[in-house]
């Protein structure tokens, strides 16, 4: 919210919030019951004429520029090799802890998780559906198609049972500036109503 009240651009957005990263830090319960369960944040940032992924580990965080048709972010870390921008001791500090040897090629996702980055868009899951059902359509998604995807239950974009999708977000942002951009926003946490 505060990239959007402070920027014009994405990637004015995206320096405004790793700033507060920086500075603030993150933390806090996701949960309105009394369990504690936190996790690191991930954004997807997109004006009218480029996109961002920014994904953070604690203060840490890296940016990547999208080019391309499609790209999704869903619950882990999912920037890889393809870094444009980053924490400044981002790095150093997975050298110190024993992450990162410092020889290899620096690879974001497989360094800050436990995922293995090689089976990230094959193994079933939501950010491997929703890469799916995204180059499915690409080259030819609308508003409707992605309001489509954000309905599916069963890849898990739409989640049911102990955690419910939060709630979700389509935008339409055309490049000429003279014609409006529209955003649709779901009412309830089920995308499907």
């Amino acid at each position: 919210r505060l990239g959007l009240e402070r920027a014009d651009t994405a990637e004015k957005a995206l320096t405004v919030i790793v700033d507060l990263l920086e500075k603030y830090g993150q933390g806090g319960n996701c949960m309105e019951s009394h369990m504690v369960f936190t996790y690191h944040n991930s954004f997807l940032i997109a004006d009218r004429n480029e996109a961002w992924v920014l994904e953070t580990s604690g203060k840490y965080w890296a940016a990547e520029k999208v080019e391309g048709d499609v790209r999704n972010i869903s619950n882990q870390l999912s920037i890889t090799t393809k870094i444009d921008r980053e924490h400044p001791e981002l790095r150093e500090y997975a050298k110190s802890k024993g992450w990162w040897d410092g020889e290899k090629e620096f690879d974001f996702a497989a360094t800050y998780s436990y995922v293995n980055t090689a089976r990230m868009t094959t193994s079933r899951g939501r950010y491997c559906e929703g890469y799916k059902l995204l180059n499915k359509h690409k080259g030819s998604i609308t508003s409707e198609i992605m309001m489509e995807i954000l309905r599916d239950k069963e890849s898990g974009i739409n989640m049911e049972g102990g955690f419910m999708t939060t709630g979700s977000m389509v935008s339409v942002l055309p490049q000429q500036p003279n014609v409006p951009c529209i955003h649709f926003f779901t009412g309830t946490p089920d995308p499907a109503r």
